[in-house]
């Protein structure tokens, strides 16, 4: 199973981002997703920066088994599980 969440549309809004990305953890943890696409779009690659720091953080970090960044698409990250 592979979830995919979009920032697009809330790139700018600080506590929509960070709740948009829990969920969409918390979702892969729940229903034992392998994978998660997380798209944050090219752009400054100041909303990926943020995404990395997120998925960095001590309470996030343990769920997920490593982050792969897309070499082809500068917008997309994978972030992917081991249950």
């Amino acid at each position: 199973m592979k979830l995919k969440l979009d920032l697009h549309d809330v790139y700018n809004r600080g506590a929509d981002i960070d709740r948009a990305l829990r969920g969409i953890i918390d979702e892969a943890v729940r229903t034992r997703a392998k994978t998660v696409e997380i798209i944050p779009g090219k752009g400054s690659g100041q909303l990926k920066k943020r995404v990395i720091r997120f998925l960095e953080s001590k309470e996030i970090k343990p769920l997920y088994h490593r982050v792969e960044k897309d070499s082809k698409n500068f917008g997309r990250l994978f972030v992917h599980f081991r249950h």
